[in-house]
């Protein structure tokens, strides 16, 4: 079963999972892929071919421009924008106006499990990595490592998380989650990796 608010706009050509919700003044465009049991918030918009996982929530008014790809699980919070024009002009140097075929999309990745905080805006194109955490408000320029917490603008790492979405604790060489329990190594190319 899916569920399609009466005033949300989804193209015939869309494919929308099983258990997903769309709510009102949502847009979905021609051939984006919306896994299973999705919801996609007041407002948002979904662009032409973009991709998303099972299980994605997609906040209130949050802007996915094609051809972005989020992978299973992914939270996009409140406002967020994925962008997808490197250099965006709404005319040529001519002066004439820009059409679709003037320019080449470039698209934001999000990884499993990754948040996006409310207002952040990820200019593509970069990476969000596995589980990682983009703090409300950044400008995001660079891709995100797995488990980074990332913050300011433009946004850098200011600390790991885990796959509850809590900042990691230092402990006996390792990075702990004071949630879970679950512990982190880092690697030699600085990367985090959970502790087998």
């Amino acid at each position: 079963m899916i569920f399609v608010a009466p005033s949300a706009d989804v193209d015939a050509s869309a494919i929308v999972g099983t258990g997903s919700k769309i709510w009102h003044l949502a847009q979905i465009r021609e051939q984006a892929r919306i896994g299973s049991e999705c919801v996609i918030g007041r407002g948002s918009y979904i662009g032409p071919g973009a991709v998303l996982g099972a299980h994605c929530k997609v906040q209130n008014y949050a802007l996915i421009y094609e051809p972005a790809v989020l992978a299973d699980g992914v939270f996009i919070g409140p406002a967020v924008v994925l962008t997808n024009d490197q250099y965006p002009r709404a005319v040529s140097p001519d002066g004439s106006v820009k059409s679709a075929d003037d320019w080449t999309a470039v698209g934001v990745t999000v990884h499993t499990g990754a948040s996006i905080g409310a207002r952040a805006v990820c200019v593509a194109p970069v990476t969000i990595g596995r589980w990682a955490l983009v703090a409300a408000g950044s400008v995001v320029t660079r891709d995100v490592p797995d488990f980074a917490l990332v913050a300011g603008t433009p946004a850098k790492r200011i600390g790991w998380v885990g796959r509850a979405g809590v900042p990691l604790v230092a402990a006996d060489g390792h990075w702990v989650c004071p949630k879970t329990g679950a512990r982190y190594t880092l690697t030699d190319n600085g990367q985090l990796k959970e502790a087998l």
